[in-house]
């Protein structure tokens, strides 16, 4: 099957990544010429890691990035696609332009899938002409390690093309599992107020960065605190998301925390930015409490 993934972003790249890996033929598109050149660089540099690790034969890594196409135009990129994959920024309106680009554009049995990790997958397909054919496929970051993709069915969703898509989730190596279209579905429905009330204690001043995150690291056994986690995923994002939850189901348990508000207005938002909760320094790998708030944790600025 032919692959189109819109967005060339972290997302984006890597499951362009894992289809290439797996066989199949990817067109990547993205309006930014120097995103799309940007994507195939990080794709190689991350299957030389597969390669230095075992994963992949030097043969393979080759084969797989000349498999990988890339343009900036939707219309030529989807035309020929048995699956597109829209990896987009979480906003709602912006998706649902790229849907209604890819219904016009993709051919009549492609299957339209969305990387979003809580907008309403039927509130997406009806933006198309073929709600039947929408599904929402939440790939877990990084794409290439994480074995978790959250098969997302809409309203109209056919169990044909759920049937589709678990299987070939699970032939490109991952675990799908199925859930319904319900607000942040079962991931970040759990996930981004776990994140939230770990800034809100940061915010009220219960503990500092370090204190909650080495507390869930340790006492949670947590591979990665929630703060620290919250910049992985880029607190614009988590910001997003709550917003959705919070709109979506209408309970003052999702409203996110003033302290994400204010600092995704001030533009830290994370490891993207270079700074969030923690500082970050291009190839360090030290964990180091940002400035704004190593007053409050001075005995663990540091943390390993």
């Amino acid at each position: 099957m032919k692959i189109a993934v819109i967005g060339a972003g972290q997302m984006g790249n890597g499951i362009a990544h894992v289809f290439a890996q797996s066989g199949h033929q990817v067109t990547l598109i993205d309006v930014n010429q120097a995103s799309l050149d940007k994507a195939l660089v990080t794709i190689g540099k991350n299957m030389d890691r597969q390669v230095a690790k075992g994963g992949l034969t030097e043969d393979q890594k080759k084969e797989a990035l000349a498999r990988i196409a890339i343009t900036t135009e939707l219309a030529s990129g989807v035309r020929e696609a048995g699956l597109v994959v829209e990896a987009a920024t979480e906003n709602v309106d912006l998706k649902l332009r790229i849907f209604r680009d890819m219904d016009a554009h993709a051919p009549a049995h492609c299957i339209l899938a969305t990387n979003t990790s809580s907008i309403s997958i039927t509130r997406i397909a009806a933006a198309t002409k073929r709600p039947g054919q929408v599904i929402g496929m939440h790939f877990m970051n990084p794409v290439p390690v994480m074995k978790l993709v959250e098969v997302i069915r809409g309203y109209d969703t056919t169990d044909e093309v759920t049937r589709t898509v678990v299987e070939l989730s699970t032939a490109i190596g991952k675990v799908p599992v199925t859930v319904n279209d319900y607000a942040g579905f079962v991931a970040n429905r759990i996930l981004m107020p776990m994140i939230n009330e770990a800034i809100e204690t940061l915010f009220q001043g219960v503990g500092g960065v370090a204190e909650i995150d080495t507390i869930m690291k340790l006492g949670m056994a947590h591979p990665m605190g929630p703060l620290q986690l919250a910049d992985f995923i880029g607190l614009d994002t988590c910001l997003a998301i709550l917003r959705v939850l919070h709109e979506g189901l209408g309970n003052p348990k999702y409203a996110p925390c003033p302290l994400l508000v204010q600092m995704v207005t001030a533009g830290k938002l994370g490891m993207k930015s270079g700074e969030g909760f923690y500082a970050y320094t291009a190839g360090s790998k030290d964990l180091v409490v940002a400035p704004a708030f190593r007053k409050n944790a001075p005995h663990l600025e540091t943390a390993r």
